[in-house]
């Protein structure tokens, strides 16, 4: 008998390995996409700013930080991506917006984030068991980002810790004779060319819409490069992703904490982490109390991209840009200490979702009614009376 040739195995470029290779290119010029847009959105805000001093007027509408916090979660829960906001106030610091008024907006996009888990949850709506399970799941995570908000941004107004200690820590990456970030200068190079065309082509339109139109189309670069770079990660980890969430889950808060930080890491989005860990609650696979330290790991692990984005930050501004993108990991590892570390505070986020879920169960269109009012209706309202004042 002769054995039967194994079929695909003729030509390398089909081997599994071959897609691997091809698809790790891809992320790697994704990433250099996302270096690059923050790059642009940054040349384009300081073109149409006029530097630092038209940077403070132009964003002068979101000096109240809790104008800016609204400006956060309205803009996530619109673009339903963290990752994209969060570097494009990277970009635009790195332009000349200051980080005080930047770091509400980041606070914010902790928040506007969540409903992407919250959406999900909906998906078990015909089954009312399953539905209060996923729904509490779901939003714990919204509960808790609102209450580090509403400890963290009171102590942020007064007494400017997170900025100091992000600063500190951003001053020390860059300069002096330590070994910084700054002194990876292979990124310039290879972005600062590319800057530079694209404000050659914008600049044939008159002022301002040139500037304007490259903010824009750095923006639409990050809209799309996170898009796609989170599919083909997605493709390369998720299977990874799910082999750690159910090894993790349930070993205690510490392994979930940190499983939910490495699979957020690994598909470089929080909305898949935590649409990954609702539909286990819904069907019981997992408790509520399992689910929850899982996704504020989410929290921690999605910090990752706006890091990665400082990093390709050169110029005046670039300690400052880093020093946002370190205010949103500082953030959410200190919300994760504090809120979670402290009994009574960690029960809170707890009890609402387990009372919010029993509400929209007994009342199932609550829930869509709690979704839209929580992340458009209230933001759009104070936005509206903001600037009528």
């Amino acid at each position: 008998m002769h054995a039967k040739p194994s079929k695909g195995n003729d030509n390398p470029s089909d081997t599994p390995n071959g897609n691997l290779v091809v698809q790790w290119l891809g992320v790697i010029g994704l990433v250099y996409l996302i270096i690059l847009a923050v790059g642009v959105i940054g040349a384009g805000f300081k073109w149409v700013s006029g530097g630092a001093d038209g940077a403070k007027d132009l964003f002068e509408f979101a000096t109240n930080p809790i104008m800016g916090l609204i400006v956060g979660t309205l803009a996530t829960a619109l673009v339903q991506s963290s990752s994209t906001v969060t570097s494009v106030i990277v970009g635009l610091v790195a332009g000349g917006l200051a980080p005080s008024v930047a770091i509400p907006m980041i606070m914010g996009a902790n928040i506007g984030t969540t409903i992407t888990n919250s959406l999900v949850s909906l998906g078990h709506v015909r089954k009312k068991s399953e539905f209060r399970r996923a729904f509490a799941a779901a939003t714990v995570h919204d509960f808790f980002n609102w209450l580090a908000v509403a400890i963290f941004l009171p102590l942020e107004i007064a007494f400017g810790i997170l900025e100091k200690i992000s600063l500190f820590l951003s001053e020390h990456l860059f300069g002096g004779d330590s070994l910084a970030i700054g002194g990876l200068n292979f990124i310039k190079p290879i972005t600062k060319p590319v800057i530079s065309l694209f404000k050659d082509g914008f600049a044939v339109l008159p002022e301002p819409l040139g500037a304007v139109a490259m903010i824009l189309f750095g923006i639409g670069i990050i809209f799309v490069a996170i898009m796609f770079i989170g599919r083909l990660l997605k493709k390369l980890m998720v299977g990874r992703a799910k082999q750690i969430l159910h090894a993790a889950i349930g070993r205690g808060p510490v392994a979930g904490i940190a499983s939910g930080t490495a699979v957020t890491v690994l598909v470089q989005s929080s909305s898949t982490t935590t649409s990954l860990a609702v539909p286990l609650a819904g069907s019981g696979v997992f408790g509520l109390r399992e689910i929850y330290p899982f996704t504020l790991g989410a929290n921690i692990g999605t910090t990752v991209t706006a890091l990665l984005a400082a990093t390709g930050v050169s110029g005046e501004f670039a300690v400052f840009a880093l020093e946002v993108a370190l205010v949103h990991l500082m953030f959410n590892v200190f919300g994760v200490i504090v809120i979670f570390g402290i009994p009574f505070l960690r029960e809170i986020p707890l009890k609402c979702a387990e009372w919010m879920a029993g509400v929209a169960t007994e009342k199932r269109p609550l829930a869509l009614a709690y979704i839209v009012t929580a992340f458009f209706v209230l933001p759009g309202l104070f936005v509206g009376f903001t600037a009528m004042f």
